[in-house]
C-alpha cells in the first residue's frame, strides 16, 4: 500500500474513533449540572452488577460456612453478617456510581435534603422497615429459622430478613412476606428462641361418671403413640390435668412436650394427638359426650314422685346407688406446681 492510502485509511481510522467515543460521551440529558452520558450509565450500572455478583458469591460462601457450624446462634451470625456485607457492597457500588455519572458524593448532600422530604410524604414506610430490618439482624431476637406468631395471627417458619420485608414460610408451603416494622412495634410469638422444645395442651371431654384413672391412662397410651412426644419419664413426661367440669363432661388436658420437629407443626401435631386419643378412649370404653339434658319430673296433675308417674302410666326410676368412692391416683397440676416452687430460687428473709 502506498504511503497516501496509508495516511488516509488511518485518518478514517481516526475519524471513526473520534465519532465513535463522541458518540459515546454524547450528553443525553443534563440535569442539575450534571451530564448523563452512555458511558457513564453503562459503567454505574457495571458496577451494581459487579457488586451485586460479589455479595452473591459472599454470601453463598458464608451459608456454605454456615452449614458447617453446628448451632443455630452461629448459623444467625454468619446470616447477619452476609446481609451486613450484602448491603455495604451496595452502598459502595451506589457511591461509585455516582462518581461514573459525574455527581461526586461531596455534591450529594444537595440531594439530601429532597431525599428527606420525600421520606417525610412517601417513603417513612420504606426508611423504617430498613432500620427496622438492620434492628432485627444485630438484636437476635428473631433469626432465620425461628417459628413465629405474629398478632395477625400469621404463624410460620423465618425463612429471609430482607431489606423491606421477611419472608414467613407457612406449613402449607405459603410464603408471606411480612413488613420488618411489624416485628419492631408489634408483639411476636416467637416458639423457637432460646429451646426448641415447646409444651402444648390438648383439650378433650369425657362423661361424668368416667373413671379419670382410665381416662389418665388412656391419654398418656395416646400420648406414647405419637412420635412426637419428647419424653416418657422426667420432668418433661406427658401429664394429665382435670381442668374443668364442664356442662357436659368432665375437661381434661393432655400436656406433652414436644420434639424440636414437631414444635414447628403446630396444627398437625394436635390433629395427631386428637387421633390417638379417640382411638385410646374408644379402647378403654370411655364416652366422648354431647351436649344434653335430662328431664326430671316432680310432679304432674297435682301428683308428685311415684305417684306422678303412675298418673302417667310409666314405672317410678329407680334410684341410683352411690358409687364406691375411687382411690385418687397423682394429681400432675399439683405436681408441677410444687416442682416450680422448689425448683424456684429462695427469697432473702426481709431485714428486721
Amino acid at each position: 500500500m502506498s504511503a497516501p492510502a496509508a495516511q488516509a485509511s488511518q485518518a478514517a481510522a481516526d475519524t471513526a474513533a473520534v465519532a465513535g467515543k463522541g458518540w459515546w460521551n454524547q450528553v443525553l440529558v443534563e440535569i442539575g449540572g450534571v451530564s448523563l452520558t452512555p458511558a457513564g450509565l453503562t459503567g454505574a450500572v457495571s458496577v451494581f452488577v459487579i457488586a451485586w455478583l460479589v455479595s452473591m458469591v459472599l454470601r453463598r460462601g458464608l451459608a456454605r460456612l454456615s452449614e458447617r457450624k453446628g448451632t443455630r446462634d452461629r448459623r444467625a451470625a454468619i446470616y447477619a453478617v452476609g446481609r451486613m456485607l450484602h448491603y455495604l457492597l451496595l452502598f459502595i457500588a451506589f457511591l461509585v456510581a455516582l462518581e461514573l455519572i459525574g455527581l461526586p458524593a461531596s455534591r450529594f448532600a444537595v440531594f439530601a435534603g429532597a431525599i428527606g422530604v420525600g421520606l417525610g410524604f412517601g417513603l417513612q414506610a420504606i426508611f423504617n422497615n430498613f432500620i427496622s430490618g438492620i434492628i432485627l439482624l444485630f438484636d437476635r431476637s428473631l433469626k432465620v429459622g425461628d417459628f413465629v406468631e405474629l398478632e395477625s395471627g400469621v404463624h410460620g417458619e423465618v425463612s429471609d430478613i430482607n431489606i423491606r420485608a421477611t419472608r414467613i414460610t407457612t406449613n402449607d408451603n405459603i410464603e408471606i412476606l411480612v413488613p420488618n416494622s411489624e416485628f419492631v412495634s408489634g408483639r411476636v410469638v416467637n416458639w423457637t428462641h432460646n429451646d426448641v422444645s415447646r409444651r402444648l395442651r390438648i383439650p378433650f371431654g369425657v362423661a361424668y361418671g368416667s373413671d379419670k384413672e382410665t381416662v389418665k391412662t388412656a391419654a398418656l397410651e395416646a400420648a406414647a403413640a405419637v412420635p412426637f412426644t419428647l419424653a416418657q419419664e422426667g420432668p418433661r413426661r406427658p401429664q394429665v390435668w382435670l381442668t374443668e367440669f364442664g356442662d357436659s363432661s368432665l375437661n381434661f388436658d393432655l400436656v406433652v412436650w414436644l420434639t424440636a420437629e414437631a414444635t414447628k407443626r403446630p396444627s398437625a401435631v394436635k390433629a395427631a394427638y386428637n387421633w390417638e386419643l379417640e382411638t385410646a378412649l374408644a379402647r378403654h370404653g370411655l364416652e366422648i359426650p354431647f351436649p344434653q339434658r335430662d328431664l326430671h319430673i316432680r310432679s304432674a296433675f297435682g301428683l308428685r314422685d311415684k305417684d306422678a308417674w303412675t298418673a302417667l302410666g310409666r314405672p317410678a326410676p329407680e334410684e341410683k346407688q352411690a358409687p364406691p368412692p375411687v382411690r385418687s391416683g397423682d394429681n400432675d397440676a399439683t405436681e408441677d406446681v410444687k416442682r416450680e416452687i422448689a425448683e424456684a430460687p429462695a427469697k432473702p428473709a426481709p431485714e428486721e
